[in-house]
């Protein structure tokens, strides 16, 4: 299955990503926000490979590989939350390719997918206090905070979104 935004390809992520997933996982600015700031080792970006396939194979859906003009700048997406009730949007993006409107284009086909095509109830956007961008991404896109979590040790805020109006991004 592949989407499309007026600036993106969505799909499925692919074995032939695994090297870009490296790549990117061993980047300080994508670890940054974690409570031990420690890129990923090879074995563990072959392990986040694996699970983003397996839950598409699970449940017919999950994060997309990520590409702009034909080139994969990241992954993003909506997944079942084990954790918590709703599906949680993810996504990380290059910093390459940070500040170009990119995340919040994937957001909000995220939100289309999940509310339209999914038809869920609540979509979840789990973000550490320090990262404000990731923040703006979502309230612009119709988050509103929720509550503080504790989430691999570290506090979280929890953002939660229940429906979608469409391109505007207006809650409602």
């Amino acid at each position: 299955m592949i989407r499309h935004t007026p600036r993106l390809s969505l799909r499925m992520p692919e074995d032939r990503d695994l090297d870009f997933v490296t790549a990117l996982f061993a980047r300080p600015e994508i670890v940054a926000h974690r409570p031990e700031p420690v890129p990923d080792s090879p074995a563990e970006s072959r392990r986040r490979l694996a699970r983003d396939r397996a839950h598409w194979r699970l449940h017919g859906f999950g994060r997309w590989a990520v590409e702009a003009e034909g080139r994969l700048i990241g992954f993003g997406g909506v997944t079942v939350s084990t954790e918590f009730e709703g599906l949680n949007l993810s996504y990380h993006l290059h910093p390459d390719h940070w500040g170009n409107g990119y995340a919040t284009e994937l957001v909000k086909e995220a939100l289309a997918f999940a509310f339209g095509d999914l038809q869920a109830q609540r979509v979840l956007g789990l973000v550490r206090p320090v990262n404000v961008a990731s923040r703006r991404v979502l309230e612009k896109c119709g988050f509103g905070f929720e509550r503080e979590v504790v989430l691999h040790g570290a506090p979280t805020h929890l953002f939660s979104c229940r429906t979608f109006a469409g391109a505007t991004g207006e809650r409602q």
